[in-house]
């Protein structure tokens, strides 16, 4: 059994607190589809997407997607990823997104979160039909050459079966509480 959630899985439930001030859980949305992902304040690999990431929301939401963004990463690792920040960054940022705090953790052990960003794309019945990046090169998004999170979202969205249900996310480490941000690897990004 791999970490991460598994095509075809149930999506796991979840309450969370979101910088609009409300709390959320997986029964308040009733879209066609539902895109969850991981992502967070600081990491370049988010920075470098996050206009990619509206665009996609801009095109998908009229046609029935809704875009859940959480932030999992541990304030104790990172500063940056506390609520406060991420109130502060929707604010100054206005993305089309809600976006929620996992404090605990354990929203991103129940979907297997790997990397921020990681997308996971569920269809009405809340079943996982896509998971990983969204882009190629998430940093760089001028160099990127596909977009696997828009050919999912276009093709289920279609009627057509997902062709590329799994990829790998790229992008930084999730910061778990306890690890402090010298334990990660240097590939996680924590030094750029």
């Amino acid at each position: 059994m791999s970490f991460t959630l598994q095509i075809g899985a149930n999506a796991p439930d979840f309450k969370l607190p979101a910088t609009d001030g409300k709390t959320y859980q997986l029964s308040d949305f009733t879209d066609k589809v539902l895109v969850v992902f991981f992502t967070c304040n600081h990491c370049p690999y988010v920075i470098g997407s996050d206009e990619v990431t509206r665009k996609t929301v801009e095109k998908y939401t009229p046609r029935g997607a809704r875009f859940v963004g959480i932030n999992s990463n541990s304030k104790n690792t990172y500063e940056e990823d506390s609520f406060p920040n991420m109130v502060n960054r929707m604010k100054e940022h206005n993305f089309p997104w809600l976006y929620l705090y996992d404090e605990s953790q354990e929203v991103a052990m129940a979907y297997g979160a790997l990397r921020t960003p990681h997308f996971y794309v569920f269809d009405k019945d809340r079943k996982l039909i896509y998971t990983g990046r969204a882009v190629d090169n998430p940093k760089d998004t001028s160099k990127m050459t596909v977009n696997d999170l828009e050919r999912a979202l276009n093709e289920h969205l279609s009627g057509k079966p997902v062709s590329v249900s799994v990829t790998n996310p790229i992008g930084c480490n999730v910061k778990w509480d306890g690890k402090d941000k010298h334990w990660m690897p240097a590939d996680a990004c924590d030094l750029i």
